[in-house]
């Protein structure tokens, strides 16, 4: 086993244009795939911007990018364009990426490979240490990556990302052809690539953990005016708006319609690091809450909605029995297949299937309701016989 303190990943922190410019030209000129990774600061700031970009190449880098005077990643768009980029959970990075004008053509996701062969922790670390022999520390992967100057360890740690990631995908890659998965990867890959960003919700307060013991207009109405308040005073400090009040004190706020500033400050669920020193803020957003006419109505429903499958037994009890025994052939095949049954087949991709299923319940049929809903190729050749075979069986 090799301890990360052995390896030595001569790294270049990178922090303005004509050095990114110059980064770029290197890792053109060299070959392979790409090892990219990004570093945010989710927990402590407002958004969920890149604060590094570490990218790799075998012959050039690992460069360490800091985009805070960086102007434009242009050149570093133009080198990569066209190259397969090699990322860990690529979802939970790229669209931090894309704020910055990067993009994959191409992608290898180690952590969604890794699930898909069925290895039993998926972590980069523990990956590393099964494929590489080397132990990786992962000491400040939840670190504050907006404070400046970023500490040397840091920037190790950074740069010990990306540097393996070409070695992982490779001996990923063995992994797949050995068990006859690697178009399984393929498509997996670029539907992560592809994937839409979501759309905002025109009413983000809704989204509050644990508002829905709020039943009242007027209470929602108070939760929404501390959501706004909050989420202003978050965006002006650049902080997360939980670090300022979490979810918990505005629903605690808003059930209990407190008659002053005082009782407000004496609701024992009320708290966080901002919940006195901006008591005046919270509380003017109340009166506002108390006062406007604009109360909001129930939550808009989602045309496409179905019930939750708990109650389907009194709802619906030949989709719940439908439910069970789907659900147990798609697990059995998962097993067999050595894949999460939620890679094998998106739980409610199964669910939406299984309460309105085609009429005629063929195999043809369901493919094809799977593949509207946003299921891949391999997934229906796999799951539509035997979804197809069930829906038969209970007729």
């Amino acid at each position: 086993m090799v301890e990360q303190s052995e390896l030595d990943t001569q790294w270049s922190l990178i922090t303005d244009d004509a050095g990114l410019a110059h980064a770029a030209a290197l890792l053109a000129d060299a070959t392979g795939p790409i090892g990219v990774d990004a570093e945010r600061a989710s927990g402590f700031t407002y958004g969920a911007e890149a604060y590094l970009v570490q990218v790799y190449r075998r012959g050039a880098g690992p460069f360490l990018f800091d985009p805070i005077e960086i102007t434009s990643f242009a050149p570093l768009a133009a080198a990569l364009d066209g190259e397969e980029w090699i990322l860990h959970a690529a979802s939970q990075d790229i669209p931090c990426l894309d704020e910055l004008g990067l993009h994959p053509d191409r992608l290898f996701d180690t952590e969604l490979a890794a699930r898909l062969l069925g290895y039993d922790r998926v972590g980069l670390g523990a990956i590393v240490e099964q494929l590489l022999g080397i132990h990786l520390e992962k000491a400040h992967s939840a670190a504050d990556w907006s404070q400046r100057p970023l500490p040397e360890s840091w920037l190790e740690y950074a740069a010990l990302d990306v540097a393996l990631l070409p070695d992982l995908r490779d001996a990923i890659a063995d992994d797949l052809d050995a068990q006859g998965k690697r178009e399984y990867a393929v498509q997996e890959f670029e539907a992560v690539r592809t994937r839409p960003q979501k759309i905002k919700s025109p009413e983000p307060w809704r989204k509050l953990s644990g508002a829905h013991v709020l039943k009242t207009p007027r209470s929602l109405a108070l939760a929404r005016e501390l959501w706004e308040a909050r989420d202003a005073l978050a965006r002006e400090r650049d902080i997360a708006p939980g670090r300022l009040i979490p979810d918990s004190s505005v629903v605690a706020a808003a059930a209990a319609n407190p008659r002053s500033k005082g009782d407000l400050a004496r609701i024992p669920n009320f708290k966080g690091r901002a919940s006195r020193t901006e008591i005046d803020r919270w509380w003017k957003a109340i009166l506002v809450g108390k006062t406007t006419e604009n109360l909001p109505g129930s939550k808009p429903r989602d045309p496409d909605a179905i019930p939750h499958h708990r109650g389907w037994g009194q709802r619906n009890p030949e989709a719940a029995e439908r439910l069970v025994a789907a659900r147990a052939a798609v697990e059995a095949e998962a097993e067999r297949q050595g894949i999460p049954i939620e890679n094998l087949l998106t739980p409610d991709h199964l669910r939406r299937l299984v309460w309105r299923p085609p009429a005629d319940r063929s195999a043809e049929s369901i493919a094809l309701r799977l593949k509207e809903l946003g299921a891949r190729e391999w997934q229906l050749g796999i799951v539509a016989p035997i979804l197809a075979a069930v829906f038969v069986d209970l007729r």
